[in-house]
């Protein structure tokens, strides 16, 4: 029996992961134990609940692995001063002590972190460091229900990759092509999302949600494009970029761009943090989101050409851009596309004990099933029983009702969703990856015309512009979707099918943001975005059952199988983990109802319960 665990950390988004014999039996982000958001630091708290949760102790394992190597990182880091120099001397002299304090001596810091969570025989500990992007196309292809596949990895930079094809076969995987730094999609992407007025590295998300709010037949959004491709970046015929460096300081600066170079190209300065959004910035958004999309179906073309197979395998950071997953999927260049649910850095930790298991330790993959992957439906972090919830529910005074039937708990929660309610949902195992996928949920009714702004406005405390995700019956999917595969784990746009939409006016893209958000676009207005997209979260019995009964019971009583789903948290928050953090947010925000296992509680039946000041916590914006 052969047993790993996986660490990514020291960049952000640290977390855990455990395999037994291959299955995996626990992954878990320390964000989400922490309650701070992309955290960087030592998953002390994942790797606990990891070991606890398989049972093992750090003297049991066989190999702890760590998702990246940071001397070849070390090695970019010299090589790329040296390149620009003397530019950058600021940024060298800031970095190389950090550098030499934490990242030179990491097995020393993986020692001492693995110390303070219990005593280990230190001589018989292996430590492993797979690459950066191995570890993500491990990730992908190791959980993917393939055979054999072409798999492509895209984020911003490993050690010196920022894009790979890799070819996976059995229990091997083999690198054909790579991209260096410092030409990289994934900042590109970055580089936008900073100069449109969102933070790097988490708010790409946001950029995504904006793009559709640009006008497609406007001039300037023809002529940005232009520009991006005339000055910015240059995009060739398999998929690898040039990134002109005239625009960028993310090499050797203390910023993602030259904004003084970016102002004189486009005409305007980069918006501020929180700054407001004109109809230009949503253009710009467009311009990025269409350059990067041709970049990513030019990389799959190439990575079919080059390997032959009928299936795909995608993870990094970029395979997250679910818009760019959605047009990849319509061009048809696969047969198959499986893209890594935890595809950021997180899944890093998922992929280096992969990487060891198949191809370290030399073990042969179980015979893969043709409709099922590996990663459980991402429900693999922890649970909690009814008592651990009524002790959290009786430290804060709490009033709860416990429903014994869940059969009856549906028929109440449908109902309240069916009336406009908005509902916590947090059952069973926390998910792995950003999306909250059914388990530690935001529920509301997507037919209701007010539920995506009050969803933004009163529950998540974020920008109004952002769009919801619908969770669907697969069985269901079709009738509300152009989508003819399963999306489990939220990672593909589909068009909301034509006769369920209302028809816009002729004027309908020159009218202002706002105007053209709360426009009535379709019978599923909450979940229907501004050019009748929506992110799709198809729900399945085998892998969900609790929320495919909640769906349905919706269903039988409004004849609708479909939801909002946004993750249960607030902006700035991570995800929340425990029945405390639920109650805590629940009390934070309008939502009219939380649901913890069976327990069903009403918010204006909760003490001090008008009072939302008392629970507010300050959270660093995202």
């Amino acid at each position: 029996m052969v047993k790993i665990l996986g660490i990514s950390a020291f960049y952000h988004d640290s977390a855990a992961v455990i395999l037994i014999d291959g299955e995996i039996v626990a992954a878990a982000q320390e964000e989400r134990f922490t309650r701070k958001k992309h955290t960087e630091d030592f998953p002390a708290n994942a790797i606990k609940y990891c070991l606890e949760e398989s049972g093992c102790s750090i003297d049991d394992l066989d190999a702890v692995v760590f998702y990246d190597k940071p001397l070849l990182k070390f090695e970019r880091l010299l090589e790329t001063y040296y390149a620009f120099a003397p530019k950058g001397l600021r940024q060298f002299i800031i970095s190389i002590p950090v550098w030499l304090k934490e990242k030179m001596f990491l097995k020393k810091m993986l020692h001492e972190g693995l110390a303070d969570i219990e005593k280990y025989d230190k001589k018989k500990l292996k430590l492993l460091f797979p690459e950066h992007h191995l570890s993500h196309a491990a990730s992908a292809f190791y959980s993917s229900p393939f055979e054999e596949a072409a798999i492509l990895t895209i984020d911003g930079v490993g050690e010196w990759a920022t894009a790979t094809i890799c070819h996976g076969k059995g229990n091997k995987i083999t690198l054909l092509k790579e991209m260096r730094f410092p030409h990289s999609v994934g900042l590109l992407y970055s580089a936008f999302t900073y100069y449109l007025g969102f933070k790097v590295n988490s708010g790409e998300y946001k950029l995504m949600g904006l793009a559709p709010y640009g006008n497609p037949e406007a001039e300037d959004t023809h002529h940005y494009i232009k520009l991006i491709k005339d000055n910015i970046v240059s995009i060739k015929d398999d998929g690898s970029i040039w990134l002109n460096q005239k625009y960028f300081n993310y090499a050797t600066g203390l910023k993602m761009i030259n904004e003084a170079q970016w102002e004189k190209l486009f005409g305007f300065p980069a918006v501020k943090p929180d700054g407001n959004i004109e109809q230009k910035h949503c253009n710009v958004a467009y311009a990025i989101q269409k350059v990067t999309e041709e970049i990513v179906i030019k990389m799959a073309k190439e990575a079919k050409r080059i390997t032959g197979t009928d299936s795909l395998c995608m993870a990094g950071g970029v395979a997250l851009n679910c818009v760019a997953n959605g047009k990849l999927l319509k061009e048809g260049i696969f047969e198959n596309i499986f893209i890594q649910p935890a595809a950021g850095d997180a899944g890093g930790a998922l992929g280096a004990a992969q990487a060891a298991y198949y191809m370290f330790f030399d073990q042969q993959r179980n015979k893969v099933s043709p409709n099922a992957d590996a990663m459980k439906g991402t429900y693999l972090g922890p649970a909690f029983s009814d008592k651990e919830i009524e002790i959290s529910f009786k430290k804060h005074k709490a009033n709860y009702n416990k429903i014994e039937s869940f059969g009856d708990l549906c028929t109440a929660v449908a109902d309240l969703l069916d009336k406009g309610n908005v509902v916590g949902w947090f059952q069973g195992r926390m998910e792995f990856g950003p999306r909250a996928l059914g388990n530690r949920s935001i529920l509301g009714d997507a037919r209701n015309k007010e539920m995506q702004k009050k969803l933004n406005l009163k529950i998540k405390y974020r920008e109004g512009f952002r769009p919801f995700a619908p969770s669907v019956l697969i069985e269901n999917s079709k009738e509300f979707f152009d989508l003819q595969v399963a999306s489990p784990y939220m990672l593909l746009i589909a068009d909301v099918n034509k006769e369920r939409r209302n028809t816009l006016p002729e004027n309908y893209n020159d009218l202002d943001l706002w105007e053209k958000l709360y426009y009535e676009r379709s019978d599923v207005q909450s979940i229907t975005h501004l050019d009748f997209s929506a992110r799709v979260q198809t729900v399945h019995q085998e892998t969900n059952p609790r929320y495919w009964q909640l769906i349905n019971t919706f269903k039988e009583k409004t004849g609708y199988g479909i939801i909002v789903n946004t993750s249960f948290n607030v902006r700035g928050e991570p995800v929340v983990c425990t029945p405390e953090d639920a109650y805590k947010c629940f009390m934070r925000t309008e939502m009219d109802y939380l649901v913890v296992n069976n327990f069903l509680l009403a918010k204006t039946e909760q003490p001090d319960w008008e009072n939302r000041e008392k629970w507010m916590v300050k959270f660093n914006l995202d």
